[in-house]
């Protein structure tokens, strides 16, 4: 199978390019990704030479880019990660969110509509669900998107339904929880806060930390994300989470304990997204499940792992941080709060 991977140079997409050449010898991967902030050659320095393996820098909105390769290299199917996906940066700006995350999508659907691909799988996240206080979201729950960020997510969501429906386009649409691993770029929590700790700066907690996320190593979301592909059913949505439910203020303490560090690099600061700051998620995977996958990394020896990868990789994403796309988020969204621990 010759598989077109859009945003494969950044975490979750290069792990799933990693997985499929491990896995499966006789297919190929394409990488089509625009190399904005959050997606980087290094990240996929391992494998840029590998015999199955072809690069192409361009935009999922570029049409026809998509369109030549799509029948140059005659793909059969298409895996979506191609997306701004971070809510503090979506509450800065929104405007590339839209761009990316709604109008890329409804590009690579018309795109491979006119090409005749077989599969494609768009990558989604629970955030579109919203916050739940009790019980889990199903594939059924109504989509209550509380930021820039989700709203988008959900707006390409709908775009693939409606493709589905009326031209019956060959998607399938994965949710995936929190993830976390090597390669993530340091802005999410675990990542930001594992890379400023190392250097012992103080880290930013949102309000009291209580809010709950349902974790999910990258090995497992990638494994996930391959059997929708292989063996889901079109038209289908599939939540893909671990029952990692954990407390930002517990993650936080376990990062510390792993590092060694005292509980004083805590910083807890007023919460920027106010209402938009969801509790809560909690997603049920049965639906997945029952095509044969299930997770396989504990949540404490994958924490563990991904922190002692960031101390050993410093070479990795220690220039990240000297990148002025880094360095004016981190100003912008938390220079007034950290002041000279910024």
């Amino acid at each position: 199978m010759n598989i077109l991977v859009t945003g494969g140079a950044g975490f979750i997409g290069s792990h799933y390019c990693r997985y499929v050449l491990e896995n499966y010898p006789q297919d190929k991967i394409f990488v089509l990704d625009a190399l904005t902030y959050a997606g980087n050659l290094t990240t996929i320095s391992d494998i840029r030479d590998h015999p199955r393996f072809r690069f192409y820098k361009g935009r999922i909105e570029d049409e026809n880019v998509v369109t030549r390769i799509l029948r140059e290299d005659e793909i059969d199917a298409i895996v979506n990660f191609a997306a701004q996906t971070h809510n503090d940066r979506s509450l800065l700006s929104s405007k590339e969110f839209l761009e990316t995350n709604v109008i890329g999508v409804h590009n690579l659907l018309v795109c491979a509509r006119r090409t005749n691909v077989k599969r494609i799988v768009h990558v989604s996240t629970d955030e579109v669900y919203g916050s739940i206080t009790e019980g889990e979201f199903t594939e059924e729950s109504p989509l209550r998107p509380n930021t820039p960020y989700s709203a988008s997510k959900a707006g390409g969501d709908l775009l693939c339904r409606a493709h589905f429906v009326s031209y019956s386009t060959p998607v399938i649409i994965t949710r995936g929880g929190n993830t976390y691993g090597p390669y993530q770029y340091p802005e999410k929590l675990i990542s930001f806060f594992v890379t400023r700790l190392i250097d012992n700066k103080v880290v930013p907690l949102y309000g009291d930390g209580n809010q709950v996320r349902e974790w999910i190593h990258v090995e497992d979301h990638v494994s996930g994300i391959d059997v929708a592909l292989r063996y889901g059913k079109e038209g289908e949505i599939y939540n893909i989470a671990d029952k990692n439910e954990r407390k930002n203020i517990y993650i936080t303490e376990m990062i510390l304990d792993i590092l060694k560090k005292p509980k004083d690099l805590i910083r807890f600061i007023p919460d920027p997204r106010g209402k938009a700051h969801d509790l809560r998620y909690s997603m049920n995977c049965d639906k997945i499940k029952k095509l044969g996958w299930k997770p396989k990394v504990p949540f404490e020896k994958g924490l563990r792992s991904t922190v002692e990868w960031y101390v050993k990789h410093q070479d990795w994403w220690r220039p990240l941080l000297q990148k002025p796309e880094f360095k004016t988020f981190v100003a912008d969204f938390y220079g007034t709060v950290l002041g000279k621990d910024l």
